[in-house]
Parts: C-alpha cells; structure tokens; sequence
C-alpha cells in the first residue's frame, strides 16, 4: 500500500500525518509527499519521518498524479496489498484503516472512502454537517478530504485525477462508482476543522455548495480557484 500526500506549506499537520501513519496497526509500505511549494522544510520533514519527498509543480491534480507515477508497485505486482491511498496532510486516519484498506480490498473492493469526522470538542453543528456529508456521499459525490483509495489495477483503468486546483478527485470517483465496487467505510477519518472555525461551519459549507455546483454546470476550475482563495 502507497500513501500519497499533497501538500503546500503545511508543515505542521503534515508533521502530525506522518506521524499518525507510522502509529497506524497496519502501516503503509511506502509514503509519498507530492510538495507543490517544494520547500526544503518539507523535504527534511519528510526524511525524518521515512517518506519520500517530492518536488511537484502546484496544484492538487498535477500533485498526487505526480506521486502516482512515482509510486513503485508493491512487495508482490497484482496482489491485494498493490493499493493507492490519498490523504491530504490535515486529515487522521483511524488506527485500524490500513487493516480495514487491506481487507475490503482483499473481498473486492475496487476502492472507497472513510465516514467525514471533524476534530476538536464535540457540537451539535459539526454532527449535523457530518451527517449532512455522510447523505451526500451516499447519493452524490465524494471528495479527497475523506481518505480515497482506490486498486493499482482500478485507478489506471480509469481517468485518474484532473491536472486542476479543484475538484481534481471527481473524475476518479465516478469512475470507482461506476465499477459498483466503491465502498462506504464506517471507520471515521478525522479532519483538521480549524478552516471551517474561521470561516464559520455554516457559511465554509456553504461556500462550498456553491463550488461545487458552479463546477457542475461547467465553471472553468481556474475560476473556480480564485473563488476559493477569495474566501
């Protein structure tokens, strides 16, 4: 299993990722960081922690289909194991999602996700919003905040990631649904809600409706972008 991060000057969650990952009950046989700022910061990080740094140029897409290409096949080519994961550097992966990865793979699994949790003290805003993600998931899309991961063999039958700032997961994730062996993990992954607090949970959700409905009725992502980082 090869884990892949892309990250642009978040040293200090990416540092709390890696080091979750080395705690997890069954850990990744290689990580990959895909650093779009490419910062020698990041590169030590990384060596400190035993994954592999990469220099890549910004922008989500552009970075994890760099990691992809870079991510050498696992201990035994076509086996189970041979899975890629992505993770973005603020998230937390429960202790048990490399046993978990491994298993439903083992059964078929083309690929799937993990159920949204955000950290920090429980309130009742961030349950409704978890349980508004959970809904949309199940009828709609899902994007890279809630651990991807997907078969060697099923991510390069399919389009990969669009080479966008933006909703660069969506082409991926349709094709993992359309093999019909996309699977809803109920092992929660954790998320970082420090932007949601500052920008207030409410109005960041619904920014982000908004987003994603301009992409839907064909918005250019670049635009898209600007629109975010105007935020």
């Amino acid at each position: 299993m090869t884990v892949i991060v892309p990250t642009l000057r978040d040293d200090g969650s990416l540092a709390q990722l890696l080091a979750a990952l080395r705690r997890l009950h069954a850990p990744p046989d290689e990580v990959i960081v895909a650093d779009g700022a490419a910062g020698e910061d990041t590169a030590a990080l990384c060596h400190r922690h035993g994954a592999r740094w990469l220099a890549s140029p910004s922008g989500r897409g552009l970075q994890l289909t760099a990691a992809v290409s870079a991510a050498r096949a696992g201990p035994v080519p076509g086996a189970a194991a041979e899975v890629l994961w992505f993770l973005h550097a603020d998230s937390r992966p429960h202790p048990l999602a490399g046993n978990v990865i491994r298993a439903v793979v083992r059964q078929g699994a083309a690929g799937g996700y993990f159920r949204f949790r955000f950290g920090g003290p429980a309130a009742a805003v961030k349950v409704l919003l978890e349980r508004s993600i959970a809904l949309r998931c199940r009828f709609g899309m899902v994007y890279g905040d809630q651990g991807i991961f997907a078969t060697r063999e099923d991510y390069e039958a399919g389009p990969g990631f669009a080479a966008q700032p933006l909703f660069e997961e969506v082409p991926l994730v349709r094709h993992l649904k359309r093999t019909g062996r996309f699977v809803a993990l109920d092992l929660p992954i954790t998320v970082d809600p420090r932007r949601w607090e500052r920008d207030g949970y409410l109005r960041r959700t619904l920014h982000n409706r908004a987003l994603a409905l301009a992409h839907l009725i064909g918005v250019h992502p670049v635009r898209l972008s600007h629109w975010y980082r105007a935020r």
